[in-house]
């Protein structure tokens, strides 16, 4: 998963991931790593539309924003019921999609940035080949 690492929230979001999966399903990385993003060829200007989530197993299947963050629900446990009635209400998703985008944007001002990025112990750093669901 690529998340803003300098983003109060998204830092806290990822935290609250790390604790739910150890690592088991989810590796991190800052969007700050430009180096590790380049392997995945990820450019800054990529990341500024949202987080993103990338099958390791398939690295060109890949999830941004708030289909990210469904995708993600989707993967933890019993997560998949939730974003099935998620998805079941008409214009639940829209109204997903538009939170997102806002809070994406507005994310500093409403949460604050931190003075050092964040790197979760669960970072991939090797070859999307070899790394686990990021």
């Amino acid at each position: 998963m690529v998340y803003d690492g300098d983003c109060n929230l998204c830092v806290t979001l990822v935290q609250l991931l790390e604790r739910l999966d150890a690592g088991t399903r989810f590796a991190y990385i800052p969007m700050q790593d430009l180096d590790v993003l380049t392997t995945y060829g990820i450019t800054p200007q990529t990341c500024e539309l949202g987080m993103i989530l990338i099958d390791a197993a398939n690295p060109d299947r890949r999830w941004q924003g708030s289909d990210a963050a469904e995708e993600i629900g989707r993967i933890l446990p019993a997560g998949e019921l939730f974003v099935k009635a998620y998805r079941a209400v008409p214009g639940l998703k829209a109204t997903g999609d538009w939170v997102y985008t806002e809070v994406r944007d507005n994310r500093y001002d409403w949460f604050g940035r931190r003075r050092e990025t964040y790197r979760s112990p669960y970072t991939a750093t090797v070859t999307p080949a070899s790394t686990p669901m990021t």
